[in-house]
Order: C-alpha cells, then structure tokens, then sequence
C-alpha cells in the first residue's frame, strides 16, 4: 500500500512540476494540481485501506477495557478506603462525646 501512494505521490510532484514551468502554467496551478491529484486522493485511499487495522486497534482496547473491568477486586492493589485513616475503630458500646454550647 505505501508503494502505491509514494509512486501517486511522485507522479502528482511531477505533474505539479510541469505545471509551474510550462510557459502558461503557474505556481499556484502546480500547488492546486498536487493538491487534487495527489494529496486529496491518496488521503481518502490511505484512510480507506487503514480502516481494517483501526478497527482491529478499537477492539483490542475495547477487550483490554473489558478485561479490566471484569478483573475481581482482589486482583487490584492492596488500597486504603477513604474512610480507613490511621485511628483506631471506636467502641461501639460507648457513645461519642459532644460538646456542649
């Protein structure tokens, strides 16, 4: 594939050579003419035959994304709870102390 849009591409240069020195041509007839015929084709060509390996990327992360998801929670590393500081639990048979206003 890449063979084929470095050879579009080295024909579309030459065409786009021609054209800026041909006695009626001009520069901006040659940046037009690289542009239609070489950058625009071959653009929409590579996007078309890259579709495959895109697709086969966006599911491999989507399986990866679903392999994590499906990991137990035991699997992950040892954590601390937001709500697990370094204190001591209380006891639950007494009663916390409040202070009076």
């Amino acid at each position: 594939m890449h063979l084929v849009v470095i050879a579009w591409l080295y024909v579309a240069v030459m065409m786009a050579v021609a054209e800026a020195t041909h006695a009626n041509g001009s520069v901006l007839g040659a940046i037009v003419t690289f542009v239609l015929y070489g950058l625009l084709p071959m653009g929409i060509v590579g996007y078309i035959l890259a579709t495959p390996a895109r697709r086969k990327a966006r599911r491999a992360r989507e399986a990866a994304e679903a392999a994590q998801a499906a990991a137990p929670a035991s699997a992950a590393p040892d954590s601390v709870a937001p709500d697990q500081g370094g204190e001591a639990p209380a006891d639950a048979a007494v009663a916390p102390v409040r202070k009076e206003d």
